[in-house]
């Protein structure tokens, strides 16, 4: 990993009355190879003339082992550039506010530092910030492919707050609302599809053909326990409510667009569900975000399958690309999966 030391920070730094130190500059150096670090220092223009040992370091300068900024170039500009197009690390005690705007997360690039005496001590930059809803981003992106190969999928998002009896409830009134419009199973509004062959009411009429349909429960990853400890007893109640002959299988599903304590429903006749993903799931992503989206990927799978209705997850593999620079930075494409 090469580290950019912000040669003028380094050198000024503790200076009171004196003159920045040569010597500060290349303790900070020593310690950086010493800790697998290449360091590249880069020096304002004004630098060479301040230091207390002009010699020394313009012996540096011509050696190339320290580099100055062009004429007519801010130093912090073109550090901050530098480090962006060769992916490094910046050792320095400036917190570069003003280019915060144009340089993303500039905090996890920078590395800050101490003195104790003449030993410096490293510190450690801070974790990069991850965008904002990049999960449900991609979740997003995801569905609107599967959409495009003519795949239907849950697209509400009531966040109705989470509880046993709040699940159950949702989904007698969902079938009994439908049971009363009439409404098709294919262009009900409420929900992506409802359990039947044709309308609920024939669901409610006709035991023997309604009870094989699947309620997935989709809850944040934080309830998805607890909301498993309900499932059985909504199974039941939803069951005996609608004098159904079995009771429905209710499955629990992380989904990431559900706030935490709230909960969706997506209800599906057996028959219409599709047994394996047609799809598996590749994204390629920024090595900003790869780590988060890695550790995410059960939760985009899951996600993904509870709002098509799929009953096995797809497989989602994540890969970071060089190609993708900055945070945020993504590409989602689908391969043939299993058989429907």
């Amino acid at each position: 990993m090469q580290v950019i030391v912000d040669a003028s920070n380094v050198a000024h730094f503790g200076k009171k009355d004196g003159k920045p130190s040569l010597n500060k500059l290349l303790k900070a150096e020593e310690v950086l190879k010493k800790l697998g670090y290449e360091p590249i220092l880069i020096a304002d223009a004004s630098l060479r003339h301040e230091i207390d040992d002009k010699e020394a370091f313009k012996k540096l300068l011509d050696e190339e082992k320290v580099h100055q900024v062009p004429a007519g170039t801010t130093a912090d500009h073109y550090i901050l550039n530098l480090a962006e197009e060769q992916d490094a690390k910046i050792l320095s005690n400036d917190a570069f506010r003003e280019f915060h705007d144009e340089f993303r997360d500039i905090n996890s690039r920078r590395i800050p530092y101490n003195f104790k005496g003449e030993n410096i001590v490293i510190g450690s930059s801070a974790q990069p910030k991850k965008i904002k809803n990049i999960l449900q981003k991609i979740c997003s992106q995801t569905l609107s492919e599967f959409e495009k190969k003519g795949y239907d999928s849950y697209k509400l998002k009531k966040n109705k707050k989470l509880s046993g009896i709040a699940v159950a409830k949702e989904a007698i009134d969902r079938i009994s609302k439908s049971s009363d419009e009439g409404i098709d199973s294919k262009i009900e509004g409420m929900f992506m599809k409802i359990p039947l062959f044709d309308r609920v009411m024939k669901m409610v009429e006709d035991a023997e053909r309604a009870s094989d349909f699947i309620i997935f429960v989709l809850v944040n990853p934080r309830d998805y326990r607890d909301a498993v400890r309900n499932a059985g007893n909504i199974a039941v109640t939803v069951g005996d409510r609608l004098k159904l002959d079995h009771a429905p299988l209710v499955a629990v599903r992380n989904d990431l667009f559900t706030k935490p304590g709230t909960f969706e429903l997506n209800i599906i006749y057996s028959d219409e569900i599709l047994e394996e993903s047609p799809f598996d799931v590749n994204i390629t992503i920024n090595d900003h975000d790869y780590s988060f989206v890695k550790k995410n990927s059960r939760n985009i799978a899951s996600t993904v399958a509870a709002r098509l209705g799929t009953w096995k997850f797809p497989i989602v593999s994540v890969k970071p690309s060089m190609l993708m620079e900055k945070p945020g930075h993504y590409d989602i494409n689908l391969d043939k999966g299993g058989d429907n």
